[in-house]
């Protein structure tokens, strides 16, 4: 089993836009894409873990979020990154239908995707790292066993980061960081 980036995508990849449905909205966070390249390089998975209660709410469709996270592949990938799973909550207590649920496991700060994929992929979880901008990233790497890293981007500079491993300025300076001490 190895250990592996669990990463937020709305303020920790891309810049945040509230309820993101639209391709041409997406913006990378200024490194991001580098940063993302240079784990690849190393051969550390990097997951994303996403809630998305636009889609369980009705919002937004599955197809909206499918040509978002083409378009983050494609941005990713002209810097030569990639994604290596990407797992989403669309549930929410208002959601519609079967996302209608208030506390689904796998919505952040459950941490119930992170669960998954360590499963599906072999993932140690207690070596790996949970990268966000929400207090809702950090509690679902910590229930997980990850340590955990909040970003300052998104909603990152409202968020109280003294439960944090590590608070940095953005993905790339946490990524650094990281690296630094990686197992």
């Amino acid at each position: 089993m190895k250990p592996a980036i669990f990463l937020d995508r709305d303020g920790t990849l891309n810049e945040e836009v509230d309820h993101l449905s639209d391709p041409e909205l997406l913006i990378l966070i200024p490194g991001a894409a580098t940063a993302v390249a240079r784990l690849n390089a190393l051969g550390i998975p990097v997951v994303v873990v996403t809630n998305q209660s636009g889609i369980g709410r009705g919002r937004f469709q599955w197809s909206d979020f499918d040509a978002v996270m083409e378009r983050m592949a494609d941005l990713l990938g002209a810097e030569g990154a990639r994604m290596d799973a990407i797992y989403v909550a669309p549930h929410h207590q208002e959601g519609q239908g079967e996302y209608a649920v208030a506390d689904h496991p796998d919505r952040k700060p459950n941490p119930g995707m992170l669960q998954r994929a360590a499963e599906d992929h072999g993932l140690d979880l207690s070596r790996s790292w949970m990268i966000g901008d929400k207090s809702i990233d950090l509690e679902a790497g910590r229930r997980a066993g990850c340590k955990v890293a909040l970003v300052l981007t998104g909603y990152g500079a409202n968020v109280d980061g003294s439960g944090a491993d590590l608070v940095a300025a953005n993905l790339p300076e946490a990524l650094e960081h990281i690296l630094a001490q990686w197992p």
